[in-house]
């Protein structure tokens, strides 16, 4: 007979994880909106690509704030007969939405720069540029400081790699930097390229949160959880050997099912306090526990 970790204490702890999530989320929306209006304005006195490709960059990041806020509010709402895991899913369809929002944000900074090399023109005020560049590097890495902390606190991936995302982004606001002070030593064509620069690199970012969730998509889990699992349930007094352990997130709640051994001797409810035991040890072993069956086998 399986043993089941279900608790209305792990249904309050799935609502304030949300409930953090989204707050994470307005703060670093509203703090990257900050930053982009700041930059947007010291491109309209300059005309530097390379900042605009910046700006557009962190105006997109901005945006995926959008998808992941309504996929946590979806993510509250109770499980129903035809949704029985609930909507938890809907964090790795937002994700998708920004790969798709920042792969369009690549395409217009790389068509701009080019633009700007086959067309080349005048910038000024260039200590602006510097500034902003600057400016963009600040609010990227305060965003993903929080982003980063509040997702792994509340074992949200969409979240912490949105947090490391946006640090990426900061570096890329420094190269704006390297491509205004190229422009003042006399060599003006820096900026387009440091704009091309920012565009690869997007690009060469996003294959990473790409592989992220397609992991995630496929139920992977990091093997490190796996290993915690196993040594807590081979902990367990009782338990003979470990045969089966499986964990998938659905959003950012961990679900999963173990299989393990006991003595054929045991009693049938000696067996159900191995189950007991089991199942609250992983619940300690492992973040954000949602449901944990444990099943066991004699032998």
């Amino acid at each position: 007979m399986p043993h089941t970790h279900d608790s209305s204490d792990s249904i309050d702890d799935a609502l304030e994880a949300s409930a953090e999530g989204v707050r994470a989320l307005k703060i670093s929306l509203f703090a990257l909106l900050a930053t982009t209006v700041l930059q947007f304005a010291v491109v309209l006195v300059s005309g530097s690509v390379a900042l605009l490709a910046d700006t557009v960059h962190n105006f997109s990041d901005a945006l995926t704030a959008v998808p992941l806020w309504v996929a946590f509010l979806l993510a509250r709402r109770p499980a129903t007969k035809r949704y029985t895991y609930g909507l938890g899913r809907t964090e790795d369809l937002a994700g998708l939405f920004i790969i798709a929002v920042v792969a369009l944000s690549a395409v217009v900074a790389a068509w701009q720069s080019i633009d700007r090399i086959i067309h080349p023109q005048p910038l000024g005020n260039l200590w602006w540029v510097m500034a902003a560049g600057v400016i963009g590097f600040a609010g990227n890495e305060a965003v993903a400081v929080y982003r980063t902390s509040v997702g792994r606190r509340i074992g949200s991936a969409a979240l912490v790699a949105d947090g490391i995302h946006a640090r990426t982004d900061g570096f890329t606001s420094l190269a704006v930097v390297v491509g205004a002070a190229g422009v003042m030593l006399g060599f003006p064509l820096a900026d387009p390229i440091v704009g091309l620069l920012i565009s690869a690199a997007i690009f060469i970012l996003l294959w990473g949160t790409v592989k992220s969730l397609g992991q995630r998509l496929l139920d992977g889990i990091d093997p490190e959880l796996v290993h915690r699992a196993e040594h807590a349930l081979a902990e367990t007094p009782g338990v003979l050997g470990v045969d089966r352990v499986q964990l998938r997130w659905i959003g950012h709640r961990l679900h999963g099912s173990a299989l393990v051994r006991i003595g054929a001797q045991t009693p049938v409810a000696g067996a159900d306090v191995v189950r007991h035991d089991a199942a609250e040890r992983l619940t300690r072993a492992l973040p954000n526990v949602e449901e944990i069956t444990v099943t066991t086998s004699a032998t």
